[in-house]
């Protein structure tokens, strides 16, 4: 998934690609990669057409992508790049005044998101999670999600029947992993062991065909799991 430079002695680096239709916020993010030891920038993209066109080319491990961008959205980039051969994860950019857009990035596919305002080290931290396979969303921001979109009215159908396979215990689980909380946090809210914790997670995740951790929040939020009272 990552590339190994020959010039070093086993660092692997980690593929970077910039969408955002935005010249200054590209530069400033490749400023900021440049200086990180374990992660590159590959390519940069001024909308979504472009972006899922250069990851098909450059295969980058993570697309780093805004979400308001002119022609294709940053959304539906993120959809065609999640559902295509490629095996690049998607952290949506985005302010907190973007929730609706949020919400619609991560149900496209995205494995995390980074708010515009974070601070740098943060922004490397994350594009470096995501980068190793896990899925990134703040505990505080996964509760602000769910408390703005479950005070809201839906169309869409709530997604009980696909928790039928699940135990009692794996629900508990899938309803702190909604309420925003960590394995840590699980595992000492349920008395049990962090790897006990994550083996619940492991299962859930096959057992729910989940992507990652993010994917299992919205299905606990339209299950109808996690409330607004929860958050």
């Amino acid at each position: 998934m990552t590339t190994r430079d020959p010039g070093d002695s086993g660092v692997t680096s980690a593929r970077v690609l910039l969408a955002d239709d935005q010249p200054l916020v590209r530069a400033a993010l490749r400023m900021v990669i440049t200086d990180a030891p374990d992660v590159e920038v590959v390519g940069e993209a001024g909308d979504g057409a472009e972006a899922v066109r250069l990851t098909a080319e450059l295969a980058p491990d993570v697309v780093v992508m805004d979400i308001r961008m002119p022609g294709m959205d940053g959304i539906e980039a993120t959809r065609l790049i999640t559902t295509g051969p490629g095996t690049a994860r998607v952290v949506v950019l985005t302010t907190f005044d973007d929730d609706d857009y949020v919400y619609g990035a991560l149900r496209a596919g995205a494995s995390g998101f980074l708010v515009k305002d974070m601070a740098l080290d943060d922004i490397l931290a994350a594009i470096s999670v995501v980068a190793s396979g896990d899925a990134l969303i703040a505990p505080s921001v996964t509760r602000r999600l769910i408390k703005e979109f479950a005070a809201r009215p839906t169309t869409t159908p709530p997604r009980r029947a696909q928790l039928g396979g699940i135990t009692d215990r794996e629900r508990e689980v899938l309803t702190l992993v909604g309420s925003g909380l960590s394995n840590a946090e699980i595992a000492d809210r349920l008395c049990i062991s962090v790897a006990t914790a994550k083996t619940y997670l492991t299962r859930l995740l096959a057992k729910l065909d989940a992507r990652d951790r993010v994917q299992l929040v919205i299905l606990a939020y339209e299950a109808g799991l996690v409330a607004p009272s929860g958050s």
